[in-house]
């Protein structure tokens, strides 16, 4: 499946280890350039070099975007590694789009593409055998990253995930 991320998903998998979770499902993960330098300063070395091993793994990949009207466009609404995620899945023609961000994955789907998330990610995880629990996960997700949901999101997140 050809699959196209913006910089928290990876980044926050990454910050908590389970960075690999996205190689299990993905065999190849590609991004943008302004995702890849998003990335170059986050502020965990570890989690920096885990990045940089999936790099050198070649199984995380950087597409290079020309400019685009659609590029142009998503500028004005979100963030630049929103914007190029969201053009180069649309370029590469991704089967799947990896955003946190609301406004990015309303304009993802209005592009037509096929959108999930880190908490997706975590679903599928789980499904796969991969993880035996998503809630531990959240909790890390929590104390070591920015990561936010609202009550009501957390609770149909968990009831999805059968905890």
């Amino acid at each position: 499946m050809l699959a196209v991320s913006n910089t928290s998903p990876i980044s926050n998998l990454a910050h908590i280890d389970r960075l690999g979770l996205l190689k299990v499902q993905f065999p190849k993960l590609w991004i943008p350039n302004a995702v890849k330098n998003e990335l170059e300063r986050h502020p965990s070395s570890e989690a920096r070099a885990s990045i940089e091993a999936a790099y050198d793994d070649g199984w995380l990949c950087v597409g290079t975007l020309p400019e685009t009207h659609l590029k142009s466009i998503l500028l004005q609404q979100v963030h630049q590694g929103e914007a190029e995620a969201i053009a180069l899945a649309v370029d590469l023609n991704a089967q799947l789009i990896i955003l946190d961000e609301r406004e990015g994955r309303a304009l993802a789907t209005q592009a037509g593409l096929t959108v999930t998330g880190t908490l997706g990610i975590l679903l599928k995880a789980k499904e796969l055998g991969t993880i035996e629990a998503v809630k531990p996960e959240l909790n890390l997700l929590r104390s070591r990253t920015r990561f936010f949901l609202t009550a009501a999101l957390e609770k149909a997140f968990l009831d999805a995930a059968g905890e």
